[in-house]
């Protein structure tokens, strides 16, 4: 380490350094909505389905990120628990056009929120409800009904409609993310 960036530590001009978990069920957008979140030079042409997990890093004004975006593949699941304790906030990503699987989505975020090493963080939770330019897509409101995101009392959270192939929403989430990081 430098003295350029002891400096800037002591002064607190370094960018905090967050974990955050990208999940959802596979084919929801989490792997598009990480690469629209990069800077353009280094977002990926192409997209295809998530084996196992990526490890994305990006930076905002004031955070530096370091997203785990997990494969939403039922027997890919239960590799999400082992990064939860190191996870700083989670975004978690809704496909508002599969009403089908809606109760799944409810019931993978149920056992989330209930596991131990993220019942007791206060950490924040966004959640996008992606494919908003679907014709049959259940709005932002629908959708929190449908997962009873009102019952959530013990952490900060958030939904946003989002479009993230044309990257609509996306930048009000993450800047709800950042305002609303623990300290």
């Amino acid at each position: 380490m430098g003295l350029l960036d002891k400096l800037s530590g002591w002064l607190g001009l370094r960018k905090k350094e967050v974990n955050v978990l990208c999940l959802g069920l596979d084919n929801s957008g989490k792997t598009t909505i990480i690469n629209q979140l990069k800077p353009a030079n280094v977002q990926a042409q192409e997209i295809v389905p998530t084996i196992g997990f990526n490890i994305e890093k990006f930076k905002s004004s004031s955070l530096s990120f370091t997203v785990f975006d997990m494969s939403g593949q039922s027997r890919y699941r239960n590799l999400w628990e082992h990064y939860y304790k190191e996870s700083h906030a989670i975004i978690f990503v809704i496909d508002s056009g599969d009403k089908l699987r809606m109760v799944v989505a409810k019931e993978e975020l149920d056992t989330l929120l209930n596991h131990d090493d993220i019942r007791i963080k206060k950490i924040p939770v966004l959640f996008f409800a992606n494919k908003m330019d679907l014709r049959d897509a259940m709005s932002s409101v629908k959708v929190s009904q449908m997962l009873s995101l009102e019952n959530i009392k013990d952490k900060p959270w958030h939904i946003c409609a989002s479009n993230a192939i044309k990257g609509e929403g996306l930048q009000e989430g993450l800047d709800w993310l950042q305002g609303n990081m623990p300290v």
